[in-house]
């Protein structure tokens, strides 16, 4: 059994593997660049618009530059609110309002977040979108995450009736492949916006 597992997530492995190396060798000037045109698709995106509480997340790990979104978000009055790791429940998230005053920690995955303050914390079915990361994506929408599983549990309302926060995934161009192999628990997105522009599923 355990040798049909390990063939099972190989692929995903590689993939991971192949798409983490070709975003971290980036360079810090295709990063920035990268990063204002993904602001100037964002900013055309009729889900923010209408949107008010939105969340988002801190690149790692060579992930496309979040920052200018969530300062333009600021700029316009949405409130903006960021994961932090669930305390007591493990594998699943909490969404804390974030300022620029928030105080921030570092996770055991090395991943800055809000510090836990109860009356920050937005329950998910409140959020109007949440800007999920991924490490790869397909030309369906299917979404390769790091394999915690932490935003297939978020969004398993949307996955399976379309209700609560639209997911949204952020990407560099060089994140899609051809195809991902899948698991039933899998969320595909119906939107990824990438510095190139919006992809519809």
């Amino acid at each position: 059994m355990s040798s049909l597992v390990q063939q099972s997530t190989s692929p995903r492995q590689q993939i991971r593997q192949q798409i983490r190396q070709a975003r971290r060798a980036l360079s810090k000037d295709e990063q920035h660049t990268a990063s204002q045109q993904l602001l100037s698709q964002f900013k055309q995106l009729p889900y923010v618009s209408s949107a008010q509480h939105i969340a988002l997340y801190l690149a790692n790990d060579g992930e496309i530059d979040t920052l200018p979104l969530i300062q333009w978000l600021w700029q316009q009055q949405k409130s903006v609110y960021l994961p932090i790791l669930h305390p007591f429940s493990q594998g699943h998230l909490l969404f804390l309002h974030y300022t620029a005053q928030t105080r921030m920690t570092t996770n055991k995955y090395k991943i800055k977040e809000p510090v836990l303050d109860v009356r920050l914390v937005k329950p998910v079915p409140v959020l109007d979108i949440i800007f999920t990361p991924l490490v790869a994506f397909d030309k369906t929408g299917q979404r390769l995450g790091m394999g915690g599983g932490y935003y297939d549990r978020t969004l398993s309302s949307w996955h399976s009736h379309k209700t609560g926060p639209r997911p949204i995934g952020l990407a560099h161009d060089c994140q899609q492949v051809n195809s991902l192999p899948h698991e039933a628990w899998d969320v595909p997105l119906p939107n990824i916006i990438t510095p190139s522009g919006l992809l519809n599923w």
